[in-house]
């Protein structure tokens, strides 16, 4: 398990840590995901999320960081059958992942299907933490009702899983204040919650982690660092 931050800001340029520094663009190159392991490096962020693809890259890139590297399962539309993500999680953690953010199968979700929810994550979470990585299992809040929302933090509660997250980014509606605060008060306290999707500026960032998220994803970061150190 990760650890938890503190839900406040003592200075301003403390958001760094509670940053996933992200490039999930299918043009991205590798000289783009090169730029944003050394800003990650500069910054101090706490991770930084990439295709499958150049997850073994960003490893080079961080070696001797701290920064950890994050890539996607089931991504953007996590339609997927349980075994193929489970395919994926294995590859990413032997290129070096150490942190996968899964989207669940809204299909099965859409459909009523909770025998396919559990057994996907009943699957892929057993190997995820015995390899002592991270699981970050996307919902994608601002396609769902909160009576939907709600459903998936009671199922989800069930299980050690490390974070829900709200949004791929992909979907036409992000992250909100409402969802986090909605998920913070449904979700047991193990679970920790990573806002994505939308989200550009540091005000924004703030009034996230006052809602409960301990982890921010976003493509904005040093845009957002400028103006946190603008306000120190």
């Amino acid at each position: 398990m990760v650890g938890r931050p503190e839900n406040h800001l003592p200075m301003s340029v403390s958001i760094a840590s509670f940053i996933d520094h992200t490039l999930l663009k299918p043009v991205a190159s590798k000289s783009d995901i090169d730029k944003l392991c050394d800003e990650a490096r500069q910054y101090g962020f706490a991770a930084v999320c990439v295709p499958p693809y150049y997850v073994r890259r960003a490893c080079e890139d961080l070696q001797g960081s701290k920064v950890k590297v994050a890539t996607v399962i089931g991504f953007p539309l996590g339609y997927a059958k349980a075994e193929v993500k489970q395919v994926e999680v294995s590859q990413a953690i032997a290129d070096g992942a150490d942190e996968l953010d899964m989207v669940m199968n809204l299909a099965a979700l859409f459909s009523g299907d909770e025998h396919t929810l559990r057994r996907e994550i009943e699957m892929i979470l057993p190997e995820v933490h015995a390899r002592g990585k991270v699981l970050k299992l996307i919902i994608e809040s601002g396609t769902l009702s909160d009576e939907q929302i709600r459903y998936c933090c009671a199922l989800y509660g069930q299980y050690p899983v490390d974070f829900l997250k709200t949004s791929t980014g992909f979907a036409e509606k992000g992250a909100s204040i409402e969802a986090v605060r909605l998920m913070r008060s449904l979700l047991p306290a193990h679970i920790q919650i990573k806002a994505s999707g939308g989200i550009r500026h540091y005000d924004q960032v703030k009034q996230y982690i006052e809602a409960g998220a301990t982890r921010i994803g976003c493509s904005a970061s040093v845009a957002i660092m400028q103006e946190a150190i603008q306000q120190v």
